[in-house]
């Protein structure tokens, strides 16, 4: 009997699992197929592999070949698996050994002639693969960059299935095509992450007190909307928040580098400690900030905001179905989308930030003379952003114009840098202070605990507020989450009542 055995990863979301590959040359009329609930593009790597094969001079066996998916319970999906297919063929027919690729993981795209292309999702297929005690892996040569991110595991990149074959001890006689680097990313890990440029906050003109909102938000990981005229400044604001939020810790940025890696843009960006920045238009739909698509669903905009900023420009003008989608995540953290063949989840922390004008025409702002909205527009353009949305943003600030270019120009400004500084002070002062608990900032506390920590004196204005029903219940925990994070950052050890009520006065300058 013969039969060759591979080890290759299969994804469901994020979550790996390993598949392995067994191929079984039998007699029989020569018949090739894929059993074990591939999806219609991996049943078709019959062609690919026996192709790609054939271009080494191997010579195909013209019996009955069948290659089985393990676990045949688990759908399975992409030519990600090509490659491993066509070594557990090699192995069954004889062209490589039975015992060389014990702990070895082998992943890759073929095309007909037999090149190997890159996949998506290698990094946490390889980190799956380190965690299984798998210490080889055969990859992509246009993956290596990325690879690389993962230590721990000796890494084997090809161009080709016969340079796989040579690699095992087979032998081999292909040409690899003068195009062959063509499907190569154009630029690698370390490239994208020099061209990357963070925003400065120096660049924006006035508007200081935005500006200290914003630290605030950085420091304590509070959700935001800013409501203010066309070109005050909003989306400039919004843009560099990332670059006064605390850097990455080492899991964020696998995380986020995973994500990436789904979605196929890890080489653009690189891993960094940088947050990311995701704006989708406001005529996004609910897949594209969510996440679906055919077979398993693949990441949306909020995921690829994970550990960053989700930025909703002009957000009365999203559709409300697609609005009311985030309220889960914003809450737990992550999303779960169920499709006919499996279910897939993905981290969802990201820090919410809004931006909309005054009514549509934007020019109701002041005295209002310049408006051309009636009341039944403003109204509908508003309720658009419902209460239990709002409910969930804590801290709501409105942005003037600019009204003397010149004095502004001429006032220092601080840069990113120095902002950041002092939300990395208070970031910390929030995880001493929450140690025991695992809550990164203020934005995660508990509740319950914020109000046994809270002296009396300072919780009456809430309790004054829930009373006369300008907060909820859930707004209470959030002022109270606010307040900590203005005493830290002035330094304090625990807010007074001059925190509470500035934190219930931010929260509800637009209700």
């Amino acid at each position: 009997m013969a039969i060759g055995s591979v080890t290759s990863v299969g994804l469901v979301g994020l979550k790996a699992f390993t598949i392995t590959m067994q191929a079984y040359v039998s007699p029989g009329l020569p018949y090739f197929s894929i059993i074990g609930l591939p999806d219609t593009s991996l049943s078709e790597a019959r062609e690919r592999v026996r192709s790609a094969c054939s271009s080494t001079g191997f010579a195909w066996p013209q019996t009955r070949v069948t290659v089985n998916l393990s676990p045949a319970s688990l759908p399975k999906s992409g030519a990600s698996h090509d490659l491993a297919i066509a070594a557990s063929v090699l192995c069954a027919g004889g062209a490589i050994p039975h015992d060389v690729l014990e702990h070895t993981l082998v992943m890759g795209e073929l095309r007909l002639d037999g090149c190997v292309l890159p996949i998506n999702g290698l990094l946490p297929i390889l980190l799956h693969a380190r965690a299984c005690g798998i210490r080889r892996a055969f990859i992509p040569q246009g993956n290596l960059d990325e690879a690389r991110l993962v230590t721990d595991i000796t890494l084997v990149p090809v161009r080709h299935v016969g340079e796989l074959m040579e690699h095992l001890g087979g032998r081999a006689k292909y040409r690899i095509p003068d195009d062959a680097g063509a499907f190569s990313p154009p630029t690698s890990i370390e490239d994208g992450l020099r061209e990357r440029e963070v925003p400065d906050m120096r660049q924006v003109i006035g508007q200081d007190h935005i500006k200290w909102a914003l630290e605030v938000a950085a420091a304590g990981g509070h959700h935001m909307i800013m409501v203010g005229p066309p070109g005050a400044g909003k989306t400039m604001l919004a843009s560099r928040l990332p670059g006064i939020m605390p850097p990455l810790n080492e899991r964020q940025q696998l995380e986020v580098a995973s994500i990436r890696s789904i979605c196929g843009t890890l080489p653009s960006y690189g891993i960094c400690d940088v947050p990311p920045y995701e704006a989708p238009h406001h005529t996004a739909s609910v897949a594209s900030l969510v996440g679906g698509g055919a077979g398993i669903a693949s990441p949306g905009a909020i995921s690829r905001a994970h550990d960053g900023v989700l930025f909703m420009d002009e957000a009365p003008e999203f559709q409300p179905r697609v609005l009311q989608t985030i309220r889960e995540p914003l809450e737990t953290g992550f999303v779960s989308i169920s499709r006919a063949k499996g279910t897939a989840h993905y981290p969802a922390r990201f820090q919410l930030v809004m931006a909309a004008n005054p009514c549509p025409c934007g020019f109701g702002w002041g005295n209002g003379e310049r408006c051309v909205c009636s009341v039944k527009e403003r109204t509908r353009y508003w309720n658009r952003l419902s209460g239990p949305i709002l409910d969930r943003i804590d801290i709501q600030v409105t942005v003037p114009p600019i009204s003397d270019l010149t004095s502004e120009r001429n006032r220092p400004s601080e840069s990113s840098h120095d902002i950041r500084l002092r939300v990395i002070a208070a970031r910390q002062a929030a995880a001493e202070r929450y140690r025991m608990h695992g809550w990164p900032c203020n934005a995660k506390a508990s509740g319950e605990w914020l109000r046994a920590n809270t002296s009396r004196k300072a919780m009456a204005p809430v309790a004054a507020a829930v009373e006369d029903q300008r907060l909820s219940l859930r707004g209470a925990d959030r002022a109270l989450r606010l307040a900590w994070t203005l005493a830290d950052v002035s330094g304090r050890t625990s807010p007074g009542p001059e925190d509470v009520a500035c934190g219930i006065s931010m929260r509800t300058r637009l209700q």
